[in-house]
């Protein structure tokens, strides 16, 4: 009886487990419903030719001459025209802007979510701002907020700019899902790590971390963690802020804006 017990219990245990595999992208990329196109006087949204044949569409407001372009990686949970007051708060400061769609988001909702998938398509939109539009590396930052701080640490990681913001980032996705589900064996489901604690101590160029600390989705301690391994980081800590009210106060935006100058 305790052996049919045991086995029962194990056959329920592995079916989870096979379960939550299959499915965990829906939790990782809980896509909104619907395709926008952004609309922002002064912004061009590009169509780039992608890998195998697919569309990369990015958001593009130019830069002032001289001026960096912030380059924005957004969360799990919008879409591409969700940035539009982001990139109008950085135009309106006198900086360009850059956002890129994800694989099986919005308007780009014809292939699926995937960690190579969202990585391909910002290097193509970030190789086109670089050759087509002339922004260098040096006046380029990366932003990445909740989903897109992984996205936002690897393209640092590939050279593509010369200064980092993160807003509310989780150290990987394995870390999210011990958390979440740690009756689970996270580090042996997880198909898109995103692990950006890995990444950090090699990471040499200045990281900004804002961090709200009453965050109910990504804990604060994530955000605090990461500021420990990249060599060269200032974290943030937003008293009272949640997961997705961080950006909320003018305060704390001019604090992007000062961030981003300062590699100018």
């Amino acid at each position: 009886m305790l052996l049919l017990v045991l086995v029962t219990v194990v056959i329920a245990y592995v079916s989870i487990c096979v379960l939550v595999f299959l499915n965990q992208r829906h939790i990782v990329f809980p896509v909104p419903p619907g395709a926008r196109e952004p609309s922002l006087p002064g912004a061009t949204l590009l169509r780039l030719p992608g890998p195998e044949g697919s569309t990369v569409f990015a958001l593009y407001v130019p830069a002032p001459a001289g001026a960096p372009t912030v380059v924005h990686f957004h969360g799990n949970g919008e879409q591409l025209a969700d940035g539009a007051w982001l990139a109008q708060r950085f135009q309106e400061a006198g900086l360009g802007f850059y956002a890129v769609e994800y694989p099986g988001y919005g308007l780009a909702a014809a292939r699926g979510p995937s960690e190579t998938g969202i990585y391909a398509a910002a290097e193509t939109a970030l190789e086109h701002l670089h050759q087509q539009l002339d922004v260098p590396r040096e006046r380029t930052v990366l932003q990445g907020q909740s989903l897109g701080s992984g996205v936002a640490v690897e393209m640092a990681k590939r050279g593509h700019g010369s200064r980092l913001v993160l807003i509310t980032p989780y150290t990987s996705i394995v870390d999210m899902g011990a958390r979440i589900f740690s009756w689970l064996p996270a580090s042996l489901l997880v198909r898109d790590p995103f692990d950006s604690a890995a990444k950090a101590p090699g990471l040499k160029l200045p990281v900004l971390i804002v961090h709200g600390t009453r965050d109910e989705v990504i804990p604060v301690d994530m955000g605090q963690t990461l500021g420990t391994l990249f060599p060269n980081a200032t974290v943030r800590l937003l008293e009272g802020k949640r997961h997705n009210d961080v950006l909320d106060q003018p305060a704390t935006l001019q604090e992007l804006v000062r961030f981003a100058r300062e590699g100018t």
